[in-house]
């Protein structure tokens, strides 16, 4: 049998047991050391009977007037009699006896003092030199029924005892680890980008070392994000220079020469050098979607920036313009807008690279702030989709675009707590790619970075 994962449920386990096991114990020694003093109260009282039955029965006995055989002491009422007697002559007969003695259960006289039978606990004593002798018995079965009276009351507490207490250690435990879970719970409710110190006030002295440890840790890896995260966007930035002039050198190259293969050489470097600048510009995208400021101090209308995007992205496309379908009353979020156009702009500028020519693309923005995308092309396969998002991922080896776009998408929406979810074909169709991203307008507690 595995033990209880929970900590609190083996803590609470084990200290139930061991008050179990302790009081057990405790009834057994108590029992033990009753047991001894109820044996000398019991031999007290059967020495305080025989000392005062015996005086009694010798004027009994003596004041006889030939009277001859056993005599035995009528019951004034019916009860239950624990300790019974004889007493009997030098030679061993019984002259006088309680009413529910049965001679032939005492053992011949002996002496004085103490004696015992399976079955009875015996005291002897003797008057006029040995010529009268009593003898008082207690069963044993009387002790032993007493005894286990004692153990009863000791030990049938145990059975509303334990469930008490068992409910009470799980209430004392569930109070002294109420401080983990809140820690828990503000850790669980930190962003996907959120690697700040977790507050660790109220934790107890053995958990803090592990709660700075794990503060310590995020530390750490803040530091190697924010620098993985630098380095990208400042060798992307540093690229933008060079490549321009690269490009401008090209196409210079170009306008020059008059040999077709040197112009169309290059052309390529031209190709080549454009589609390293969008790489270099994609990265300083992802490092901004991952880095960046992610609410604002002021709310914008979305449809400002999406009408902003569209109409320019298509611009710069060269392709026919945008399809918008946008709420008629003003959409306010929190959401940087600076962001949110980052994030307009990849998901519009794969639709028109990666659609059909010519066929266009139709964007929604709903009341709800989710944002979604269509574009014609053959469907995708459903393996490839569940790859689609991944950085450098292009949806069927396709040599257009850099396999970012959906990857700084993925990161603005992770951060924001938001859903991002792609579906080819379009619903309801046989053809076409749609993203949708479900955005919530407005924040709680403000992103910390």
């Amino acid at each position: 049998m595995r033990a209880p994962q929970s900590l609190q449920l083996r803590l609470g386990l084990a200290v139930g047991l061991a008050v179990t096991v302790l009081w057990v114990g405790a009834a057994v020694v108590t029992v033990h050391f009753a047991r001894s003093e109820l044996d000398e109260v019991f031999d007290s009282a059967l020495a305080e009977t025989a000392q005062r039955v015996l005086p009694l029965a010798v004027s009994e006995i003596l004041g006889r007037e030939g009277a001859v055989g056993t005599q035995t002491v009528p019951a004034i009422r019916p009860h239950e009699e624990h300790y019974t007697y004889v007493v009997r002559d030098a030679s061993g007969a019984v002259l006088l006896q309680s009413h529910r003695a049965d001679p032939a259960a005492f053992p011949p006289y002996a002496g004085p003092g103490f004696a015992q039978t399976p079955a009875l606990r015996l005291y002897s004593d003797e008057a006029l030199r040995g010529s009268l002798t009593i003898t008082v018995a207690e069963p044993m079965e009387h002790r032993d029924h007493v005894v286990r009276e004692l153990q009863i009351g000791l030990l049938a507490p145990l059975a509303l005892m334990v469930p008490l207490a068992l409910g009470a250690i799980a209430a004392i435990l569930r109070l002294g680890f109420a401080p983990l879970r809140r820690f828990r719970l503000r850790l669980a409710a930190r962003g996907a980008t959120d690697l700040s110190a977790v507050d660790a006030r109220g934790l107890p002295a053995e958990v803090r070392p592990l709660a700075q440890t794990m503060n310590a840790l995020l530390a750490r890896l803040d530091a190697a994000f924010q620098s993985e995260r630098a380095f990208a966007a400042n060798a992307a930035h540093e690229l933008r220079t060079p490549l321009a002039g690269a490009i401008a050198q090209a196409q210079r190259l170009r306008a020059e020469t008059a040999d077709p293969a040197a112009a169309a050489r290059a052309a390529e470097i031209e190709a080549v050098l454009k589609r390293l600048t969008r790489l270099s510009e994609g990265l300083m995208q992802l490092a901004r979607a991952e880095g960046g400021r992610l609410r604002g101090a002021r709310e914008t209308d979305l449809r400002l920036v999406l009408r902003l995007i569209a109409g320019d992205t298509a611009r710069l496309a060269g392709a026919p313009a945008v399809a918008l379908d946008l709420p008629d009353h003003a959409l306010l979020s929190d959401l940087d807008p600076d962001l949110f156009g980052i994030l307009c702009r990849n998901l519009i500028d794969n639709a028109l690279r990666h659609g059909t020519p010519g066929a266009g693309v139709r964007v929604e923005l709903r009341d709800d702030g989710t944002l979604s995308v269509e574009n014609d092309c053959p469907p995708i396969a459903p393996e490839a989709l569940t790859r689609l998002g991944t950085r450098f991922e292009r949806a069927s080896g396709s040599p257009n675009g850099n396999g970012l776009g959906l990857a700084i998408v993925g990161a603005i929406v992770g951060r924001a707590e938001g859903r991002l979810s792609l579906a080819s074909p379009i619903p309801g169709t046989d053809r076409g790619f749609c993203v949708s991203v479900a955005l919530p307008l407005r924040a709680g507690p403000r992103d910390p970075s």
